[in-house]
């Protein structure tokens, strides 16, 4: 216990200790929890590095919650910085358009609606769906990402369904 005491993360011997030990961990973590969309290896080896920068402050047995914690903040950024990058996304118009204005309007509407129907559904709902329907994955796919059954995935994806079928009228 006395030797824990003196140990530093700086050291290069303890910080490869620590490496080995949680990157494999790290990197599935944010793998299964954000899919490979948002670079979870970059994240990981990040973390790694803001540990290095900030091993004085760091004790050995803190290291491994201070890199859970960083890399998901990380990812957790990244995603707040899609969700900009979509909002201010601006498409130029066409100069032309064989739909009629009220379909454009009625358009519009029922995305913002979808939109919102979405943020409705729990987080396990909607990533399994989105995965589902949007990346064109199958239902064993989404399993091995998400670390559960392929049972559990229809089930979601069949709840999140049918919560969006009663929201939006005329959901298919």
């Amino acid at each position: 216990m006395s030797i824990e005491l003196h140990e530093n993360v700086c050291d290069e011997k303890v910080f490869s200790k620590i490496y080995k030990k949680y990157s494999k961990d790290l990197y599935n973590f944010l793998y299964y929890k954000y899919g490979h969309s948002l670079d979870p290896m970059d994240k990981m080896q990040e973390a790694f590095i803001k540990l290095l920068s900030n091993c004085k402050n760091v004790s050995p047995d803190k290291a491994k919650s201070f890199l859970f914690k960083i890399a998901k903040n990380m990812m957790l950024n990244a995603i707040k910085h899609r969700k900009v990058i979509l909002k201010y996304r601006e498409l130029k118009p066409k100069e032309y358009t064989h739909e009629s204005p009220e379909f454009l309007l009625e358009h519009k509407q029922f995305l913002q609606r979808y939109q919102q129907a979405l943020s409705m559904l729990t987080e396990d709902q909607r990533v399994a769906f989105l995965l589902n329907k949007v990346e064109k994955k199958k239902h064993a796919e989404i399993a091995e990402i998400l670390g559960v059954t392929q049972k559990a995935v229809e089930n979601r994806i069949y709840t999140a369904y049918n919560k969006l079928k009663s929201i939006l009228e005329g959901f298919r």
